[in-house]
């Protein structure tokens, strides 16, 4: 073994020196130290604002202050290659800032990672195909903590909530789920579609208000609001913990209106994963109220009001109509059955009112949902409000029924007039609410 001993090697000329072979190891002495080597090399020139490709041994400062953008891995790593980075403004749980994982795992994970804390620093070292890329920084772990992210509907904030709302048919996708399995377990509303009102068979018979469509909800402890009555977390077989997949989501449609001399549409059901909500039942036209999430009102004399909870869940999913009542020549219908509360009693001249709805703020403000609508009187009689939460009004001889409100599951009002029609049933609509950072 040969030694050298010199206080300086400078390169013969250029300005590159290199020690050891292809294969060699260059090892320091034992209690020898090094300097002037920089193991990450931080490109402080070049401050990161929009989406990038990372090079193995560099270091980047990202600023999100302009907006969330994607720090994309070195394709086909080799095991020691390292990439480090850090929140140039503390912005990351505002804008943040995604790691795209090119093809290889993050922390044994095939997914990508979603950078939601201010001021996060961090170094990654692949290790090998297995792990992937692994965080060495002490303090903090892999990045802090991982929250689920996801796409799909029309999505809006709420503090540190993501909330997805389907006014139609769509599909809620997890792309990657939270690190904390309690983050996973979203809460949602499903809520189906109103059934429209009944249409009485001439002047003195009013039609039963349509029943509002079910109503479901589910309240994750992760998600701080205020949920309505309605809330299933005490059954477990209501809580949905996702995976990362694709839940596709259903959204009823209302009942259509109905001519003179016959009952109101049923309105459709809305589903989320392994919840299903029912289309409300329609209400009476010269007969009993029809059965659904809540029950149709019914019309002329004692005939009653439709089932409300059908087919039963736990909490119940909406409530029964109000039955049709009066002697000729004046008929009252009765109300369709709201989510809360059940649709009233028609009693000559006057038609019951629907039933009142269920009030959420899984939006983050107070919304009211599944209201039963009015019912109809006979052509001299006080006709009915709907429930609050969409309900339509009913009418008497003037006019048609109105209709429950689009996307809140509202059922149609109840209608006498000979050449008028009910009112048609509101569409349903879907919410889901999670923690996202």
């Amino acid at each position: 073994m040969s030694k050298i001993e010199v206080n300086t090697i400078e390169p013969q000329c250029g300005t590159t020196l290199t020690l050891g072979g292809s294969g060699d190891t260059v090892t320091l002495g034992t209690g020898a130290s090094q300097s002037g080597f920089k193991p990450v090399d931080w490109q402080t020139s070049s401050i990161k604002t929009a989406t990038f490709t990372a090079v193995n041994g560099k270091g980047y400062f990202c600023n999100t202050t302009g907006g969330a953008f994607n720090i994309t891995l070195p394709a086909s790593p080799t095991a020691g290659d390292t990439v480090a980075l850090k929140d140039y403004a503390g912005t990351f749980a505002d804008n943040n800032l995604t790691i795209d994982r090119n093809g290889s795992n993050l922390d044994n994970n095939a997914g990508n990672r979603v950078l939601s804390i201010n001021n996060l620093s961090m170094t990654l070292v692949y290790v090998d195909g297995t792990q992937g890329w692994k965080s060495v920084e002490e303090g903090t772990g892999y990045i802090g903590e991982v929250f689920m992210v996801a796409t799909g509907g029309t999505i809006t904030e709420s503090g540190d909530d993501k909330i997805h709302k389907f006014t139609g048919p769509g599909t809620f996708t997890v792309c990657s789920l939270a690190a904390c399995a309690a983050n996973n377990l979203v809460s949602y509303i499903v809520v189906a579609g109103g059934a429209s009102g009944g249409s009485g068979n001439n002047n003195n018979n009013g039609g039963g208000g349509g029943g509002a469509g079910g109503f479901r909800e589910t309240k994750s402890p992760a998600t701080p609001y205020t949920a309505s009555p309605l809330d299933g977390y005490a059954t477990p077989g209501n809580r949905i913990t996702v995976t990362a997949a694709d839940f596709p989501i259903t959204v009823g449609g209302g009942g259509s209106a109905s001519s003179p001399l016959n009952p109101g549409s049923a309105g459709s059901t809305s589903t989320f994963s392994t919840i299903t909500s029912h289309g409300g039942g329609g209400g009476g036209g010269n007969a009993v109220g029809l059965a659904g999430g809540s029950g149709g009102g019914g019309s002329c004399s004692s005939n009653p009001g439709g089932a409300g909870n059908t087919p039963p869940v736990t909490p119940a999913q909406g409530t029964a109509g109000g039955d049709g009542a009066g002697s000729a020549p004046s008929y009252g219908g009765g109300g369709g059955g709201g989510a809360t509360v059940v649709g009233t009693n028609g009693s000559a001249p006057t038609a019951g009112a629907g039933g009142a709805g269920a009030t959420t703020s899984i939006t983050a403000s107070p919304t009211a949902y599944s209201g039963g609508g009015g019912g109809g009187a006979y052509m001299c009689g006080t006709a009915a409000a709907g429930g609050t939460g969409g309900g339509g009004a009913g009418t008497n001889k003037t006019g048609s029924g109105t209709a429950g409100t689009v996307n809140t599951g509202g059922g149609g009002g109840g209608a006498n007039n000979p050449s008028g029609t009910s009112g048609a049933g509101g569409s349903g609509i879907v919410i889901i609410r999670y923690k996202y950072k």
